[in-house]
């Protein structure tokens, strides 16, 4: 839960324990923002919910469509493909109370409507089968085709609905390896499973075929099929008949209504800070949302980072405000991020092309250091002389 909101007056007026407890969690609340939905992440979990739940009431048979959700770094997509997910296995558990008892005290709980893993850095098909058990806690196999019996069995065992894979876009087609677990991937989908994959920059990552967005129908088009390094390019077909894909862009500055929709983001996000001197209109007055946008370029996870940094700063500091100086301090750094179970990968376009800071001041330049080269080191002493 976050701190409770109070004044200077009655923060001074507690004990050095009690400030520091209260500063604890002020950080926590700090680092813990809510995810706020924008136009962008409902447009995608409308298209999500919906392909989930009518495919999960599906009986008739035949291959079940999946869904592909695509954007850049740090825009969201895992975190809204989990909420919606998430948001569904509430829904799908309460309707399978009612005609299911509850499972029984100190058992495990086999019923799992979805599931998520991440697409390994180096893709083959006994990497992902691993990834795949292992969110399960089943075993792997002794071979390939152990581990894919292995990942069928669980998915069917545990009345999975929606399998999630995220990091698609690792997958490089020009490796061997790499055809061969878009293939098994494709296998999956005559489980009655539905298949969300989530990537970067999917259209041109090979996955499908190379294809270009049309404004006019806001659908993707694809080029004419022509044979490539792949041994099978006419499977591409089957993946793009298959799945439906739906963007999930960063904000658009450039529009009165995408402005509305980014001083909209950011009184959400002006809302849930708990420094003394920040209040109303923080984030969202002045000259700040021009500055934040610069900054962040509308990505909405670089946007989190930015002042969650400079909140932690705004606290080290004692200024307890937001302003741009102390934000120009603010390096974006995005290589490792702190306690982030994976590395991203730059190659698969995961990581954005940003500024890390603002180009710094000439008063804030450092001077090179004079030459002394032709400096009078003057007369030498007697002894040396």
């Amino acid at each position: 839960m976050p701190v409770k909101k109070i004044t200077l007056a009655e923060y001074r007026l507690m004990s050095p324990r009690k400030k520091s407890l209260h500063d604890l969690h002020r950080a926590a609340t700090h680092v813990n923002m809510r995810l706020q939905e924008t136009p962008m992440s409902a447009a995608v979990t409308d298209l999500m919910r919906s392909r989930i739940q009518n495919n999960a009431m599906r009986f008739n048979p035949g291959t079940l469509d999946g869904l592909m959700i695509n954007g850049g770094g740090y825009q969201g997509k895992t975190e809204t493909a989990c909420l919606t997910a998430a948001e569904f296995e509430d829904d799908w558990r309460e309707l399978f109370r009612q005609h299911h008892p509850a499972p029984a005290p100190g058992t495990r709980d086999l019923f799992a409507p979805v599931a998520y893993c991440q697409t390994p850095v180096k893709a083959t098909p006994l990497g992902l089968c691993e990834a795949i058990l292992d969110f399960y806690g089943a075993p792997y196999g002794k071979n390939l085709r152990g581990s894919i019996r292995n990942v069928r069995a669980s998915i069917k065992a545990h009345a999975t609905t929606a399998l999630l894979i995220d990091d698609i876009t690792r997958l490089k087609m020009h490796r061997e390896d790499d055809q061969d677990t878009l293939d098994l991937i494709r296998g999956l989908m005559d489980l009655d499973v539905t298949l969300v994959l989530i990537g970067v920059n999917i259209p041109r990552s090979g996955l499908l075929r190379e294809g270009w967005h049309d404004p006019r129908t806001k659908q993707w088009v694809y080029a004419p099929l022509t044979k490539g390094k792949s041994y099978n390019p006419d499977a591409s077909t089957q993946t793009e008949r298959r799945f439906d894909l739906v963007n999930l862009d960063p904000f658009n500055y450039s529009t009165a209504a995408g402005m509305e929709a980014f001083v909209a983001h950011l009184v959400g996000m002006e809302n849930q800070i708990r420094l003394f001197g920040a209040g109303r209109g923080t984030l969202s007055t002045g000259e700040m949302p021009e500055y934040l946008f610069r900054r962040t370029h509308g990505i909405v996870g670089l946007l989190k980072r930015l002042v969650e940094d400079g909140l932690v700063k705004a606290m080290e500091s004692g200024a307890e405000d937001l302003t741009t100086d102390l934000l120009d301090e603010i390096t974006i750094n995005l290589g490792n991020v702190p306690g982030q179970h994976n590395i991203r990968d730059a190659a698969s376009g995961e990581i954005p092309d940003v500024d890390p800071a603002p180009t710094p001041a000439l008063k804030n330049r450092q001077k090179r250091a004079r030459n002394t080269v032709y400096d009078d080191p003057g007369i030498p002493p007697a002894a040396q002389a």
